[in-house]
């Protein structure tokens, strides 16, 4: 038998021979960073639950803030802490909350740089869910109510995309409907479509400081064996005008990833969660694998699978990587 013709190790043969037949390319313009804001002043406080990440007060996230836009990454997802929490969150679409300081310092810091918000209830209120509590659940149409005014206060303090996480019916029109009557039709939405109920979110709720106090959050965000309702999801979001949808957690989920890329036509974002970047930081600090190495390979599999938005905690540390 003849030695086979065909070697595909032959395109293998040399880094440059790599680049230049590969099929995905990692970009900084992928990125975008996630940033926690607090309130009060000077404050830079380390996130104990999640490696080189802070909470900022407003009047420091500014130069954060510089630092990410000269790196060249496009774009900040801000998350707010309150002064004080309440039964409906109600520090969530004040003029004066953390995150409306934030935007404002942001602007001024790196003018350039593209400002999307969470928009959610479950950091601002004392029970931690995502919604107003009505008989031991969350009242689906109350929340909407708020988290429209909640995106509303985010985009008059500047806001360019308001993202909103919570997993209730209807609220992307509900949130469309009030940024247009309120004259910000230039807001964009980038939607949580398909958010799972996911093991992977504990460092960031230790961050954000919004884990249910009772209960759990699996009547509204998606159980992960159901892929079918993902693409429903995000087929309503389309529908009531999110510009942009999105998969969270990430790795898990490559395959939902690719099944809305290969179904719908817009952005597409995914989710690094922290557990996931907690999971290749604790077996780098552990010596069981190589972190930029871990780090690389997993941006690029969200890439491949189809996402077209990576928010991710090593958007700084994979810049400079890139750049190099």
């Amino acid at each position: 038998m003849a030695f086979p013709k065909t070697r595909l190790r032959r395109l293998r043969q040399s880094e440059a021979m790599r680049r230049l037949v590969s099929g995905t390319r990692l970009s900084v313009d992928d990125f975008v960073y996630p940033l926690f804001v607090c309130p009060g002043s000077g404050v830079k406080r380390p996130i104990e639950s999640m490696t080189d990440c802070f909470h900022f007060s407003a009047d420091l996230i500014g130069a954060e803030a510089a630092q990410v836009a000269s790196l060249q990454i496009p774009a900040v997802l801000l998350f707010g802490l309150p002064e004080s929490k309440d039964p409906t969150g109600s520090e969530a679409w004040s003029s004066d909350s953390a995150v409306a300081q934030a935007i404002k310092q942001i602007k001024q810091a790196a003018p350039d740089l593209v400002v999307i918000t969470d928009v959610c209830l479950c950091a601002y209120t004392d029970h931690g869910h995502c919604g107003v509590i009505k008989d031991g659940k969350v009242d689906n149409d109350a929340t909407c109510e708020l988290l429209a005014k909640m995106a509303v206060a985010h985009a008059r303090g500047g806001a360019d995309i308001v993202a909103p996480s919570d997993m209730m019916d209807g609220r992307v029109g509900t949130i469309r409907e009030a940024l247009d009557s309120a004259g910000f039709v230039d807001v964009a939405i980038m939607a949580y479509s398909a958010k799972y109920a996911s093991a992977f979110y504990g460092p960031f709720r230790d961050a954000a400081e919004s884990a249910p106090a009772f209960g759990d959050r699996k009547a509204y965000q998606m159980d992960f064996g159901d892929p079918r309702q993902a693409m429903r999801e995000i087929a309503l979001d389309i529908e009531e005008g999110a510009d942009i949808v999105m998969v969270k957690p990430a790795l898990p989920y490559l395959d939902i990833i690719c099944r809305a890329r290969h179904q719908f036509d817009v952005p597409i974002a995914a989710y690094n969660v922290s557990g996931e970047f907690m999971c290749i930081n604790a077996a780098a600090d552990a010596g069981y694998l190589d972190r930029a190495g871990a780090m690389l390979e997993t941006l690029l599999s969200i890439k491949r699978a189809g996402a077209d938005i990576i928010i991710t905690y090593y958007a700084k540390t994979a810049a400079q990587m890139l750049r190099k």
